[in-house]
């Protein structure tokens, strides 16, 4: 296993709330023995994890600001240093003169994520556990906020390690029959290897479905509607949202630009982007939104491509050959109050085909189905893991180690070698196997004062 490197020495200091007006404002201070820190800025030695009234002072013993001081002493604190958190009057002036009377002091501006690193480098938090408190701050649903907090909780680890708990069983039972040949088939059926691999590769493919749902709380899809003029994209868009948020009228060409609009289905969020009609132009401020369309396109997770129903499906086979094809798409056939016809869904040839109507909301709880389905999503209640992309390689690289072990019964040596390569992939996960490279990585795109 990997050892953490150690913690920086230095004193780390940063404005840890949001940017802007508010009635309190905190600045966060870490580092080794910060008692005389506190001292030189408050006149006073405080009490661990005591809320203390008092002025902060510059360094001629001038107030600067009055609030709380809160100390907490190593290893009993957030980065396992010393710990101090200056409540103050929450306004950017007084913030920024607190945060320069501490740089005054000795200590130095914290990079991005830097609190949480240290955490993280002193064995307060695992590697899964850091990251999620990003993905708290950031969460877009109150579904992926709850499974936020479990990973904070330790949960995800928790699964993590107990898969890691068997195949290391695994592997000491493997090792040892190495050293008696002659036994080894015996051996392995009388420690039942073969059901214990199948658990641990069952127990694998399950958290990985988990977690591929949380990716999809996490970043959602971007959906982007495409079609002629006036077919109703901007309507659809309306109800999919749920209130007026695109300018309807019967005129082409209405839509000059792309619009986004975050929307909720099962907690998950779907990005609906509706884009200018595709048609040829010689308004030039319509060609750009044009050309903006097929950026977006381009970006497009799923293609909602609108169709009238009076003008049939012919539409504009420029259009259809131009869309990506490995892109999903649903050919939305609507306005069909206009011509008699009833919401439905029909499927051929891979393609899916709903009949709705966006103006009068006919059918239009067909497409947030089959957002769902092409999302993946099936509920699993408040097991959803909320993963990043590279947990989701993780996952899946210890299950292809774990499927090949299976392959390998007749070659024990090769059998031992990718349970341990599956070892090594989970250990990615909560950093007990992670370069130093992709640690700065991973910190880096963490607020400062986090």
């Amino acid at each position: 296993m990997q050892s953490r490197p150690a913690s920086p020495p230095d004193t780390i200091a940063a404005i840890a709330t949001a940017p802007g007006r508010g009635g309190v404002g905190v600045v966060r201070v870490s580092g080794a023995s910060l008692s005389d820190f506190a001292f030189a800025l408050c006149g006073r030695v405080p009490k661990p994890r005591t809320a203390h009234f008092t002025r902060f002072l510059d360094d001629e013993g001038r107030a600067i600001d009055e609030g709380i001081l809160l100390y907490f002493s190593a290893p009993a604190s957030f980065t396992g240093e010393d710990v101090l958190e200056l409540q103050g009057h929450g306004g950017p002036v007084v913030m920024q003169m607190l945060l320069e009377r501490c740089l005054q002091l000795g200590a130095r501006l914290a990079e991005p994520g830097e609190f949480t690193r240290r955490a993280f480098l002193n064995g307060k938090l695992d590697l899964a556990q850091a990251e999620s408190v990003a993905d708290l701050i950031e969460a877009s649903t109150a579904a992926a906020a709850r499974s936020a907090v479990r990973s904070l909780s330790g949960r995800f680890s928790e699964e993590v390690h107990r898969i890691v708990d068997a195949l290391i069983d695994l592997r000491m039972l493997v090792e040892a029959t190495l050293d008696f040949p002659e036994e080894e088939i015996d051996f392995l059926e009388r420690a039942r290897a073969l059901p214990r691999l199948e658990g641990i590769r069952s127990q694998l493919a399950e958290l990985l479905d988990r977690a591929r749902q949380g990716a999809l709380l996490r970043s959602g899809l971007n959906v982007v509607l495409v079609g002629e003029p006036n077919v109703g994209k901007s309507s659809l868009l309306n109800q999919l949202a749920g209130e007026e948020r695109a300018i309807v009228t019967d005129i082409a060409g209405t839509t000059r630009d792309a619009l986004r609009e975050t929307i909720q289905i099962e907690g998950i969020p779907l990005h609906i982007i509706d884009t200018a009609g595709l048609r040829d132009t010689a308004d030039t401020v319509e060609r750009i939104g044009i050309e903006r369309t097929w950026r977006e396109i381009e970006r497009a997770d799923v293609i909602l491509r609108l169709v009238d129903a009076a003008q049939g499906e012919g539409g504009d086979d420029d259009i259809d050959r131009r869309l990506p094809p490995a892109v999903e798409r649903i050919t939305v056939v609507n306005k069909i109050d206009l011509v008699g016809l009833a919401a439905a869904r029909s499927e051929a040839g891979g393609r899916v085909r709903l009949q709705v109507s966006a103006r009068g909301g006919e059918g239009v709880e067909l497409v947030r189905r089959e957002l769902l389905r092409i999302a993946g999503w099936h509920a699993h209640g408040e097991d959803v893991i909320l993963a990043r992309e590279r947990h989701l390689l993780a996952l899946r690289q210890a299950l292809a180690h774990v499927v090949e072990a299976g392959c390998q019964l007749g070659a024990l040596e090769l059998f031992a070698e990718e349970l341990r390569l599956a070892q090594e992939r989970l250990g990615e996960i909560t950093g007990e196997f992670t370069a130093d490279e992709l640690l700065g990585v991973i910190f880096s795109r963490f607020c400062i004062g986090k």
